[in-house]
């Protein structure tokens, strides 16, 4: 699975590590975030996430 990089911070979403402090269960790919979904360390939105190459 892709990982996605925050184009404001530079948080890397890592599917394989989830988002669990958010309740995002290891093994979620980024395309199944909830759209209200923000970067735990910015708050920016799904929008400003890239991923990495």
């Amino acid at each position: 699975m892709e990982k996605y990089s925050c184009t404001v911070c530079g948080y890397v979403y890592d599917p394989a590590e989830g988002d669990p402090d958010n309740g995002i269960a290891p093994g979620t790919p980024f395309a199944d975030l909830p759209e209200d979904w923000v970067c735990p360390l910015c708050s920016a939105g799904k929008e400003a996430f890239e991923p990495e190459t």
